[in-house]
């Protein structure tokens, strides 16, 4: 699992260690019933905290895309979205297109990133849009 991190960044390291671990499964690189290194591993190979690495790992497991277990560590499981999944992404959808749009990036190109990101992800249930 080659996950790259900004220890720079504005955005918090367990979020961007989420945000990676979740681009990886809807890619392909990271199926189901993958296991995760453990936080201790992760975070020695980060130099960063184990709490850090926990807490992403807690949140991931709250949203449903893995599952935890003393024996098997972190386990990738995604479960069905549910209609309060389904929610709460179109209220962050609807931020980042506010976002777009609020500094001037045309539909057009909006609509043109959204395409190129899908198509990057394995997706398992097919292009229902087409």
């Amino acid at each position: 699992m080659i996950i790259s991190l900004d220890l720079s960044s504005d955005v918090p390291i367990y979020q961007q260690l989420r945000d990676r671990i979740v681009e990886g499964i809807a890619a392909g690189t990271l199926p189901d019933g993958e296991s995760l290194p453990s936080t201790r591993q992760l975070a020695a190979d980060f130099g960063i905290n184990f709490h850090t690495v926990n807490k992403a790992y807690d949140l991931l497991r709250q949203q449903g895309f893995v599952r935890l277990n003393r024996k098997t560590g972190a386990v990738v499981g995604a479960t069905a979205s549910d209609e309060a999944f389904v929610a709460d992404w179109t209220a962050r959808a609807r931020t980042l297109l506010a976002e777009a749009v609020a500094k001037g990036v045309h539909a057009d190109e909006v609509l043109a990133t959204c395409r190129a990101v899908l198509a990057g992800f394995d997706n398992q249930q097919g292009d229902e849009s087409s």
